[in-house]
């Protein structure tokens, strides 16, 4: 049997962890300044959906890209309103903005193209380029981790940003706005969010369907949790799911049974998932969230 660590599986790794990176670093400004974000996957749907409408009517990627990081951005800006300005509970705030996503894209596809499955495939020169079978914006996702780790712990925006989220009162005693850097955090999230998203439906494919993130975002969320809310850490989190992903890919035919019949396909799948439930399992308790997640600030209490 041909061995299945190949070249083909590397470049395939990257390009399945880059939509992870992209939103595990996007909740990770969010979750720095204090915010849970549970929202990355209906952000990343926004994103996705979004991008490929855009693309489909301007013929440009870019465009497209531009519009998923807005629409991203407008829906991460309306969870931190609801979460900031009236203090509502962040986890379930999230996930109101996921199951929103569930079905509006469906809509919205179904008013836009007369199908609510997907939207219209989209020619090869209208996706997002690539350089050495890699898309560019799996490229711009390794310099993202790195500019994060810059900002974060060698500006003072990252400073302000950490320190938000660790102690909000200390922060506001020092003259930093902490609601106003926990905004920003929140809207980055969605902006990154918003290019994982748009790299899935005008990079990796060349349309939007129902549901195409199919859990990124919880996955995403399980990588910022085991690396440790630290940018590098948490790409290599990213990358060992995005591993994961593309082992089961290429599983798939090869995989046998004692007996000579192939694997089930559904178990082959679950592996990335099973992956992440036992990173969680194992890790969750040795992660030290930033000490304010989930606590809302209020100045005149």
């Amino acid at each position: 049997m041909r061995s299945i660590l190949t070249l083909s599986l590397v470049f395939s790794t990257i390009r399945l962890a880059t939509p992870l990176v992209w939103a595990a670093i996007g909740g990770l400004y969010s979750e720095r300044s204090g915010v849970i974000n549970i929202a990355l996957e209906g952000l990343m749907l926004a994103g996705a959906f979004t991008a490929a409408a855009t693309t489909y009517y301007t013929h440009s990627p870019w465009a497209g890209l531009g519009s998923a990081m807005l629409a991203a951005a407008f829906f991460a800006f309306l969870l931190a309103i609801v979460c900031i300005r009236f203090k509502a509970n962040e986890v379930v705030a999230g996930t109101g903005i996921n199951i929103l996503f569930l079905g509006l894209p469906a809509v919205l596809s179904g008013a836009l193209f007369l199908s609510s499955g997907s939207t219209p495939q989209l020619p090869k020169d209208e996706l997002l380029p690539e350089v050495a079978q890699l898309s560019v914006v799996s490229l711009l996702a390794l310099l993202l981790v790195f500019v994060t780790q810059y900002v974060l712990y060698r500006t003072p925006f990252g400073l302000r940003l950490r320190s938000v989220g660790e102690n909000p009162e200390a922060a506001d005693a020092a003259g930093i706005r902490v609601n106003r850097l926990r905004y920003t955090g929140v809207v980055l999230s969605g902006v990154l969010a918003g290019i994982g998203g748009a790299y899935l439906s005008i990079g990796q494919s060349s349309l939007f369907t129902r549901n195409m993130t199919a859990g990124r975002g919880f996955i995403a969320l399980a990588a910022l949790i085991f690396g440790k809310w630290r940018p590098i850490q948490t790409m290599l989190a990213c990358l060992l799911f995005g591993f994961a992903d593309a082992l089961t890919i290429q599983m798939q035919g090869v995989a046998k049974l004692p007996s000579g019949e192939d694997v089930p396909v559904q178990f082959i799948q679950m592996i990335p998932y099973v992956v992440t439930i036992v990173v969680l399992a194992g890790f969750i308790g040795h992660s030290r969230a930033p000490g304010a997640l989930g606590v809302p600030y209020d100045k005149e209490s």
